[in-house]
């Protein structure tokens, strides 16, 4: 008798693939909170940072030895007399003002202007994160008014007045006997001007000339944006724009042409 055949064995199943496991779903930018709260979630860090720089400048006032000098001889008198590093960019505006607005206005204008950055500035973009497309005017002119109108006034402080308070290249001698024949004359007189009623005048309208001017190029370029700014806003942004420049210009003018003052009156000069 013939034996029926078997049929041919299937080959073993394969395992089943499995299912790529699914991302987690990515958070909408719309489910993020619009607001932090300050506490605990900033103060907190601000705190760690404040221990942390406590321990630091302890740790290193116990270990390193302040360079103080020797203690003050009365009869000898340091040329040049600085001040700390940190207040020689007022003591170098003192050779281009005068006392009242290099000790006076000046500070005041910064701490001011430092505090009126919130309130003159309300766009809203670039809060919360780093940008420079959307803050190109405010970190250029804070960068102006801080490297230009504060470090390197401290640089020349430190490093390019020598004694008698006088300019020395980094490679030149300071040479205590050295004196330095300069005529200063005021803005009016270096126009021709001689009588002193005209020269005020004239030296009136130069300053007061350069704020209208200023404030009206500023507000006709910006005058789009002058609805969402407001009137007020505008016009404090521009006076601290124009007073920063005008120092700028008013060192420029005595280190390159000898101008001692552009505006000469009996109760200030400018």
């Amino acid at each position: 008798m013939g034996t029926a055949e078997k049929p041919p064995a299937k080959p073993p199943a394969k395992p089943a693939a499995k299912a790529p496991a699914k991302a987690a779903p990515k958070k909408k930018v719309e489910d993020l909170p619009e607001k932090v709260h300050v506490w605990p979630y900033l103060v907190r860090l601000e705190f760690l940072c404040a221990i942390i720089v406590s321990v630091l400048l302890t740790v290193w006032s116990i270990t390193i030895d302040a360079p103080l000098e020797e203690a003050a001889n009365p009869t000898k008198t340091p040329n040049p007399s600085k001040a700390p590093w940190y207040f020689l960019g007022l003591q170098d505006i003192l050779v281009y003002f005068d006392p009242w607005f290099a000790g006076v206005v000046a500070p005041v204008l910064i701490i001011v202007g430092l505090m009126l950055i919130p309130y003159l500035d309300v766009n809203p973009k670039g809060n919360g994160y780093y940008t420079y497309t959307e803050r190109k005017l405010a970190i250029w002119v804070y960068s102006f008014g801080f490297l230009v109108l504060w470090i390197a006034l401290i640089i020349m402080g430190v490093f390019l007045r020598g004694p008698g308070w006088n300019l020395f290249m980094p490679w030149q001698y300071w040479d205590p006997h050295k004196v330095v024949a300069l005529t200063n004359v005021d803005l009016p007189y270096a126009l021709g001007v001689r009588t002193y009623d005209m020269a005020m005048l004239v030296g009136g309208v130069v300053v007061l000339g350069y704020f209208a001017v200023g404030t009206a190029v500023y507000f006709f370029m910006e005058r789009k944006a002058l609805k969402t700014v407001g009137f007020l806003r505008m016009f404090l942004k521009v006076q601290l724009y124009l007073i920063m420049i005008g120092i700028v210009i008013k060192i420029a003018l005595r280190l390159g042409f000898n101008i001692k003052y552009i505006w000469v009156t009996p109760w200030f000069n400018v």
